[in-house]
């Protein structure tokens, strides 16, 4: 059984590319057409079900071409429509440390040098060019800018993220 914590969303199914049941994926992600993964998830009736794909194509830099098993024409699309799309956290995780992304660090614990235990990454707000990490700070929420030079380490096992901020960011 997938569980919801085991996926992380990478974007969002628009709508039917051609009539061969082809799907443009707007995606958070940097190239998708490497994920390791055969299968992509969608939420449906509210339970995760599992959806094997035969092929990612590119279109431009926020979106990709995504053809699944078994959805053979516009009509069979046309019901992903609309939907969230995840990704397995277990292939993430290997994308993750290889840098590839922020949005594999959701579930990471946040220390920052010199304060401590901050909070766990709940969300990552890549719409603009400021990348903002959302922490939850003891039921607080704390936007960190997601900037690597303020990385200090990174442990995949603990999922823990040691960082370096500026004195008073956690003030805000």
């Amino acid at each position: 059984m997938i569980r919801k914590e085991d996926l992380i969303r990478v974007g969002q199914f628009s709508k039917p590319h051609g009539v061969k049941g082809e799907l443009t994926l707007l995606t958070d992600c940097e190239a998708p057409e490497q994920w390791q993964s055969p299968y992509l998830v969608c939420e449906m009736d509210g339970i995760p079900v599992p959806f094997f794909t035969e092929s990612y194509r590119p279109k431009g830099k926020t979106s990709v071409l995504v053809k699944m098993e078994n959805v053979d024409d516009e009509t069979a699309a046309r019901r992903f429509a609309g939907l969230a799309v995840y990704y397995p956290r277990s292939a993430a995780d290997d994308r993750a440390a290889d840098g590839d992304g922020w949005a594999y660090r959701v579930g990471y614990v946040v220390e920052a040098q010199g304060f401590g235990v901050l909070g766990i990454i709940t969300e990552v707000d890549e719409t603009t060019s400021n990348t903002l990490l959302h922490v939850d700070c003891e039921g607080r929420e704390l936007l960190i800018p997601a900037a690597d030079e303020w990385i200090c380490a990174v442990d995949r096992t603990e999922k823990r993220l040691v960082m370096s901020l500026p004195e008073g960011l956690t003030d805000l």
